[in-house]
């Protein structure tokens, strides 16, 4: 099967390189190219994409929900940022992976098949995963942005209980990136305690 790739991006340079490199991979085929983001969700329609290669600059920051709402809209659409500036980690929340702009051709194509593998993965869901109460809540925690010090702190746990807590996240839901966390928990509806 063929991925279907959407790319918005305002510089057309980077966006014609991006093309030419993913182009280059049988298993996808971009679609369509955009300089902004406007139309976006009608674009992803028509198109038929299944990955949005998008500048998150072009969305502004997690906190305005531009990156909430396209997934809420398109659950099963992957979405990589495409970092061609010095970006705050902060602006890559819920992001399914990042591209940057140093990247060679095949740490592109290697990102481009790790994500949508894993993307593909946590789609599918594990449905009968049992997480303990303390996991969701380090889940959350996880999803909020803290780090395994901060939650230690706010839970009276130590750092090793916390770390251990992770690992058996990551082994019951076979997601182990801190976005692809995030919409797991999002999805579940865990992020509204």
């Amino acid at each position: 099967m063929t991925n279907r790739v959407l790319i918005c991006e305002p510089s057309e340079i980077i966006s014609l390189g991006l093309t030419e490199i993913i182009q280059s991979h049988p298993k996808f085929d971009v679609v369509a190219r955009m300089d902004t983001p406007e139309h976006l969700n009608e674009k992803i329609i028509s198109s038929d994409a299944n990955i949005l290669v998008i500048n998150p600059l072009l969305l502004g920051h997690p906190d305005r929900g531009g990156i909430s709402q396209l997934q809420k809209e398109h659950p099963q659409l992957t979405i990589i940022a495409l970092v061609t500036l010095l970006t705050d980690a902060s602006w890559l929340k819920g992001y399914h992976g990042v591209f940057e702009i140093n990247d060679s051709r095949l740490t592109i194509t290697d990102k481009l098949n790790e994500i949508v593998q894993n993307h593909g993965k946590q789609e599918k869901g594990n449905e009968d995963v049992e997480l303990s109460k303390r996991e969701i809540d380090v889940l959350v925690a996880v999803a909020k942005g803290m780090m395994n010090k901060e939650i230690a702190e706010q839970m009276h746990l130590s750092i090793h209980t916390v770390i251990t807590h992770r690992k058996n996240i990551a082994r019951k839901t076979g997601i182990k990136s801190v976005a692809g966390l995030t919409v797991y928990a999002m999805i579940k509806g865990l992020m509204e305690r």
